[in-house]
């Protein structure tokens, strides 16, 4: 009735991913490594499809293409289906009237326990509430056909899920909430993660173009914060270069050619743009460091990718308009 579709980068956690998953139904795991890695040890039941390293939506495409079941389950290779996983999804799946397309396991994030949650906890623990997301969804597949399946403009794990149900749902599909139950556990993606995550601003300016400037409640997102990093950063440059004009000028004129320069009013309105970018900076900062644990490496990490966020943020939504437009 359906074939698991797991695409996969090589991560250790597959294995257990796999053995979750169990032997009893057909599981296709798509290979995106690059170059020639070498094979994947997974069991004998499972098959291995190549997709070049293109992506986890030209992954997914391969892998569904590759399958010939009516319905396809895909699921991330770190994810950890609960016991008894295969039922519950037959379960879902067997009743589902024709217009129904689509059914989303409930994904489930541990929360740490005897501590508050650290940023990039709460980042993942967002996956619980998210709608469609391909860390467990089953597509019919001959939706999947019609639609073309995956956008692969969409080159990382982010929007490319909610693209898909988007364009389902617009050509007159339902999607529904399964009951089966899917574990998501939070990866130490180490110090800078926060600032690698704003390369998905690029995504952004192509799902706005795809599917409008209401794209973000169409799939239940909160509103985003690309607003306020643009000032921040309009006020961190301005401060800067004005500072850098007014200590040119004193500079001049401590020399032997000194001209009339520029006045002090600039001196003052770098200092007038500095402490808007430190208000704003501090502001944001704050908002990811109290609810989280504050331990000191929480806040350092908090404080210094606070800084860098709104530039690399606004720099990548600048680069996918571009793309877009091109």
């Amino acid at each position: 009735m359906f074939t698991v579709v797991i695409p996969t980068v090589g991560r250790a956690t597959l294995r257990e991913t796999l053995a979750a998953v169990g032997s009893d139904v057909p599981v296709i795991v798509v290979d995106d490594r690059r170059g020639d890695p070498g094979a994947l040890h997974v069991p004998a039941h499972v098959r291995v499809v190549r997709s070049g390293g293109r992506g986890p939506a030209a992954a997914r495409n391969a892998g569904w293409r590759a399958a010939d079941t009516p319905w396809v389950v895909f699921l991330d290779d770190d994810v950890i289906p609960a016991s008894g996983w295969a039922q519950a999804v037959w379960k879902d799946l067997v009743d589902l009237p024709p217009e129904v397309a689509g059914s989303q396991g409930r994904i489930r994030v541990p929360r740490p326990v005897r501590r508050r949650p650290t940023d990039a906890e709460r980042h993942t623990a967002g996956l619980s509430g998210a709608l469609w997301v391909t860390a467990d969804m089953a597509y019919r597949r001959e939706v999947l056909q019609a639609m073309g399946g995956f956008d692969e403009r969409f080159p990382r794990a982010y929007r490319e899920d909610a693209d898909l149900a988007l364009r389902v749902s617009r050509a007159g599909h339902r999607l529904v909430k399964g009951d089966r139950v899917t574990t998501h556990p939070v990866r130490d993606d180490g110090f800078w993660a926060s600032v690698r995550f704003q390369r998905g601003n690029a995504d952004d300016a192509l799902m706005r173009r795809l599917h409008g400037p209401g794209w973000r409640a169409a799939i239940g997102g909160a509103p985003g914060r690309l607003r306020l990093h643009a000032a921040t950063t309009a006020a961190g440059l301005t401060a800067a270069l004005l500072g850098v004009t007014s200590a040119a000028t004193r500079a001049r004129r401590r020399g032997a050619s000194a001209g009339p320069g520029v006045g002090p009013g600039v001196g003052i309105a770098a200092l007038a743009a500095g402490a808007v970018w430190a208000a704003l900076t501090a502001e944001f900062a704050w908002r990811r460091i109290a609810p989280g644990p504050r331990t000191p490496g929480e806040v350092l990490r908090m404080a210094v990718t606070s800084v860098l966020i709104p530039p690399v943020a606004c720099a990548h939504r600048l680069r996918g308009k571009w793309r877009v437009r091109r």
